[in-house]
């Protein structure tokens, strides 16, 4: 341990009474978030109409974004197939996010597609509100900021403008990870369980429910006596997992088999080997002529894992250290199309405490001068790798 102490015996947001109240309070991380994100849209229109390329388009018109939207629009049952064994099928995508495009469409004027840019833009609030709340309960108010301020500038955070789940999954499961810090488990149970129905990666969120109210039971001593007097947590613990489950069965009901999932993912060459094929990825890149790239990699990978060590020697709760450590476990031990492997990791917020710590510690004009740097560059980059012709 490093001295620091989380803030977990300090209430949550001390004089709030009513919603009004609680924007108020998070209103300074709310503004600072949409702040860097209007920063990100803005160089990525000029960058795009430089290039010759709409920005609209590539926010809601690429890769899974069109998948996304074909399920929101005609529903599951489509598939492509490339040859080889490669078979992609919409199945493979979680269906939250295009039911939710599918109801904004048929309640407003705006398409599929953009139903899913208004989704991920709400959603992205939501989300920064979460981490807010996250922040402040962990290690006070100004680190709430700060942490909503940076997760909007991380390096791949142009995702969170796209018609992608990105948005979506994180707000879910930063609601449900705080709720199980705040001892709300009902409302945990339902965020899990909604995280769940959204990616694959939700069963992270109910790890973090359930690690949660193992931890209650166990300090508390209150294991025998559960049933009668823990029916709140164990009814939040038993939803947690519904969302995912209820997906993964009814793939393998449709498909016919009980592991249908696993082998509509195999289609598109994804899948876990232990991190078998990344690490085959990253030894190319670094015996060849791409060794700069191999480098870049393994220095990303050591800072991730810097990252969650720190918040580990940091005293970070339970819940968050599990949600974290399960996101990036799945991420580097997955297989398929490496490109995508920063923006999975981009759900796992807690990996940004410890920077959000370290910023906050600094006078504000040095803070709001590093996470300014930081913003534009990041905004600069997602132009760059949106205007690419690979995938996020």
């Amino acid at each position: 341990m490093t001295g620091l102490t989380p803030a977990l015996s300090a209430p949550a947001s001390p004089g709030v009474r009513t919603v009004t109240d609680a924007v108020r309070r998070a209103a300074p991380a709310l503004l600072a978030f949409a702040c860097v994100r209007l920063l990100s849209l803005t160089v990525l229109a000029v960058w795009s109409r430089a290039a010759g390329s709409s920005p609209r388009q590539l926010l809601s018109g690429r890769w899974d974004a069109i998948w996304y939207t074909r399920v929101a629009e005609h529903g599951y049952g489509f598939t492509l197939d490339l040859g080889g064994g490669r078979v992609h099928s919409d199945l493979a995508f979680f269906p939250l996010l295009p039911w939710l495009e599918r109801g904004v469409a048929a309640c407003s004027p705006l398409s599929a597609a953009d139903a899913g840019l208004a989704v991920s833009a709400v959603a992205s609030l939501f989300a920064a509100w979460a981490l807010f709340l996250v922040g402040e309960r962990v290690y006070g108010r100004r680190t709430g900021i700060v942490l909503a301020a940076l997760w909007a500038a991380l390096p791949v955070s142009v995702v969170q403008s796209m018609a992608y789940s990105e948005s979506l999954f994180t707000a879910l499961a930063a609601w449900g990870v705080y709720a199980a810090l705040t001892d709300r488990w009902v409302w945990a149970g339902c965020f899990a369980l909604l995280a769940g129905a959204t990616r694959p990666v939700g069963a992270a969120v109910v790890a973090a429910v359930w690690a949660a109210a193992a931890l209650a039971l166990a300090s508390g001593g209150r294991w025998r006596t559960a049933w009668r007097t823990e029916r709140r947590m164990l009814l939040g613990a038993a939803l947690a997992p519904l969302g995912w489950l209820a997906y993964v069965v009814w793939v393998g009901v449709r498909e016919g088999e009980a592991l249908g999932y696993l082998r509509v993912q195999g289609g598109w060459g994804n899948g876990f080997d232990g991190g078998l094929a990344f690490a085959r990825f990253v030894g190319e890149r670094l015996t060849g002529p791409g060794y700069v790239t191999g480098l870049v990699l393994v220095a990303a990978v050591s800072l991730v894992i810097w990252l969650y060590v720190r918040g580990v020697r940091q005293g970070q709760p339970l819940p968050l250290l599990v949600y974290a450590g399960v996101v990036l476990l799945l991420a580097l031990t997955a297989k398929g199309y490496f490109g995508s492997k920063p923006r999975l990791m981009l759900p796992a917020f807690p990996l940004v405490l410890p920077l959000a710590v370290a910023l906050a510690r600094l006078r504000t004009r040095w803070a709001a001068a590093a996470l300014g740097a930081l913003a534009l560059a990041s905004a600069a980059y997602g132009a760059f790798w949106l205007n690419g012709t690979g995938p996020p």
